[in-house]
């Protein structure tokens, strides 16, 4: 059965930020992907189903407004950390879902005793050793949502017929992509010196197929954070909570639970 959202809309370094919570149980904040997010997803309704759920819209993606002076993945951060200040919620656990994996990553490495779990999915933030982070600027706005699934069918599962609407939205994110994360693209060259003082014990999860985030940028996240494992899902893609909801589901929830 589907969590029932609420929509908030919090003020955030004096830009509005749109909120969706549900749920109830220890405090989980999912920051999603540069692709942005659909209202609902099953992946959020598994998460809501055990957990106090919430999921922001980034600064400058969805219903969010856009901060002008907005430059860097470090400033959703800290915008972040604000909304959950704003929100008297403690003891939380992070969940970042690629691009959004990276911004998790920046929470931490800021505040390395502040988290009580983090799951990331893919995440952007460190240069892989091998192999490159897909760059979105030589493709379609369709081809790239595409470039993240597996199978062509769990995309269509997705998002249906993609229709004007999506593209523009897509458009927006990409545009936000590049004001934020364009040079270096996709990572951070300060990131994996900062992570090694993190304490939150940490789960990566990737997809065995992920042809946008090559998976050696995972082993470079479990070595440099002091307490991380990684696990793979099979014939999975980038978006591996939308194109594997409730095994991404079970490995998140199972992570927080465990303590």
């Amino acid at each position: 059965m589907a969590a029932t959202w609420k929509d908030s809309t919090a003020e955030i370094a004096g830009s509005k930020m749109h909120l969706s919570r549900a749920g109830s149980g220890k405090t989980v904040l999912v920051l999603h992907h540069d692709i942005g997010t659909l209202d609902s997803l099953p992946f959020y309704d598994s998460l809501a189903e055990q957990f106090d759920v919430l999921v922001p819209h980034l600064p400058g993606w969805g219903k969010s407004e856009r901060p002008e002076w907005l430059r860097h993945p470090r400033d959703m951060a800290a915008m972040a950390t604000w909304l959950l200040a704003d929100l008297g919620v403690n003891d939380v656990n992070l969940v970042g879902l690629g691009f959004g994996g990276w911004i998790a990553a920046e929470m931490v490495s800021q505040s390395p005793r502040s988290y009580r779990r983090m799951a990331l999915v893919g995440p952007m933030g460190i240069k892989p050793p091998e192999g490159y982070i897909y760059d979105q600027a030589i493709v379609s706005y369709l081809d790239y949502p595409q470039a993240g699934f597996h199978n062509r069918d769990a995309f269509h599962r997705v998002y249906g017929q993609v229709d004007t609407d999506q593209l523009e939205q897509w458009d927006i994110c990409r545009e936000m992509c590049f004001r934020t994360a364009w040079k270096p693209y996709m990572y951070s060259q300060t990131l994996p010196h900062l992570l090694g003082g993190v304490r939150t014990p940490s789960l990566l999860i990737w997809g065995d197929d992920d042809q946008i985030v090559p998976i050696s940028a995972g082993h470079v996240y479990t070595k440099a954070l002091r307490n991380a494992t990684m696990t793979t899902i099979a014939e999975c893609g980038h978006f591996a909570e939308m194109e594997k909801p409730a095994e991404v589901a079970k490995l998140v929830t199972d992570f927080i639970n465990a303590a």
